[in-house]
């Protein structure tokens, strides 16, 4: 584990977002990285893509629970 230095804006930016997303200010910034991270490796693929992979790897099956 390690330090990050980021400007004082997006730390607020990302405390705001942790708010709303109910994740802690660490959280979201690890969600904002891997996700950064994968849209760089992804270029193709959109947002949603990138989510539904992401919960795939996990092996969350969201069946029944949405209407696809």
């Amino acid at each position: 584990m390690g330090i990050v230095k980021i400007s004082d804006e997006l730390h607020e930016e990302i405390r705001k977002a942790s708010t709303v997303m109910a994740r802690s200010i660490n959280a979201q910034a690890e969600f904002w990285i891997k996700m950064g991270m994968l849209a760089e490796m992804n270029p193709v693929l959109t947002y949603n893509e990138l989510v539904r992979q992401l919960l795939a790897s996990q092996d969350v099956n969201l069946a029944g629970v949405v209407n696809e």
